[in-house]
């Protein structure tokens, strides 16, 4: 099984207005496992880019302006995606400027459907965590995903986060592997994670550091050197227990 996972910065919201894409990043997993091959640019996109989406991924118009533009990359790209899974964070947003830059390009290239099949991470992750907030930063503290490294935006490293998100939003094991470059070939794997069934759902186990065990045996004992009737917690806990 082979699924790509996709995402762009743009020069705007609107791909009504007129916006373009300016960074595509895509990484590839094959049987749900990371593969280190990677499809990366940043594009010109011969217009000026909004304030707003400035502020987000920080990419100039003077940066990009020895850049290729889109046309130039159209079929390498397909050639790379071509019939794999791919895997968007909101696909539509996405979608909807990929559809209109190979449009651009070629009246007759179609659509990014006629290529993929396009799975959404959003969608999956608003029904698993219905009325919780979905968006990748708040996937990563859920998940526990480094995204240390996000202080801006950009599309190569958001897709490779979402790669690591979209593992285990689905219930699969991952090696995050996000201190590597995408294009090395190896890399020691993350050791497995302990997880349990239930259900028919897969949830990590998490356990609590030595530090934060301390504290919590600190905080019984404070309770039970002023409470009347003790610690109740502190009696149901075996000896050494945090």
């Amino acid at each position: 099984m082979r699924q790509i996972v996709l995402d762009t910065e743009t020069t705007g919201l609107e791909v009504e207005e007129g916006h373009r894409v300016l960074e595509i990043g895509c990484v590839e997993l094959i049987d749900r496992k990371l593969t280190h091959r990677h499809f990366h640019h940043y594009l010109n996109p011969q217009r000026d880019i909004d304030e707003g989406a400035l502020e987000v991924h920080g990419i100039t118009r003077e940066f990009l302006q020895d850049k290729p533009v889109f046309a130039d990359v159209a079929q390498p790209f397909l050639d790379f995606v071509k019939d794999a899974e791919l895997i968007i964070h909101n696909a539509a947003f996405d979608v909807a400027f990929l559809n209109q830059e190979l449009s651009n390009w070629d009246k007759k290239a179609g659509k990014i459907t006629d290529y993929c099949a396009i799975i959404d991470s959003l969608e999956i992750a608003r029904n698993r965590h219905p009325g919780q907030k979905n968006n990748l930063d708040a996937l990563c503290k859920r998940y526990g995903v480094d995204n240390s490294q996000r202080d801006l935006h950009g599309a190569l490293l958001d897709a490779e986060i979402l790669a690591d998100v979209y593992l285990l939003l689905t219930g699969g094991q991952t090696s995050l592997g996000l201190g590597q470059s995408s294009n090395q070939a190896g890399g020691t794997a993350a050791p497995q994670e302990a997880r349990f069934e239930r259900n028919g759902r897969s949830f990590r186990i998490i356990k609590a550091s030595e530090e934060e065990s301390g504290a919590h045996r600190d905080k019984l004992q404070r309770i039970q050197s002023i409470s009347e009737v003790g610690c109740v917690w502190s009696k149901e806990l075996p000896e050494g227990a945090g």
